[in-house]
């Protein structure tokens, strides 16, 4: 079944679900501002996407601003930080089977449906 990490006051995520809806297959909506993900959880998803975890961080977020930028972190730290602020997660997430993407652009989702 189809993921979506959802923030629905972001229109990007508001975007990416619209084109998940159209699809017409099934989903499942994780709002992961209100379940914050595990470390187990979030390494799968960068394990899918394929990315460093700092490759997943919205850096021109005020928290990262504020308390991460410039300092040089681990793996581990940046992942522990997206744990503790899930807003310094990219949104949308979409998941399907074993393919992942993040949803800027849209095309990104529209590839693994």
């Amino acid at each position: 079944m189809i993921k979506i990490y959802h923030n629905p006051r972001c229109s990007k995520s508001r975007q990416g679900l619209a084109v998940i809806e159209e699809s017409g297959k099934e989903f499942e909506i994780v709002k992961y501002l209100e379940n914050n993900l595990t470390e187990k959880e979030l390494a799968k998803i960068l394990q899918l996407l394929n990315i460093s975890p700092i490759q997943l961080v919205r850096k021109n977020e005020k928290i990262w601003k504020e308390n991460y930028k410039g300092k040089e972190l681990s793996d581990s730290q940046i992942i522990n930080s997206m744990i503790e602020n899930p807003k310094l997660i990219e949104r949308p997430i979409v998941i399907n089977k074993d393919k992942a993407a993040i949803g800027r652009p849209l095309e990104n989702i529209i590839a693994i449906l």
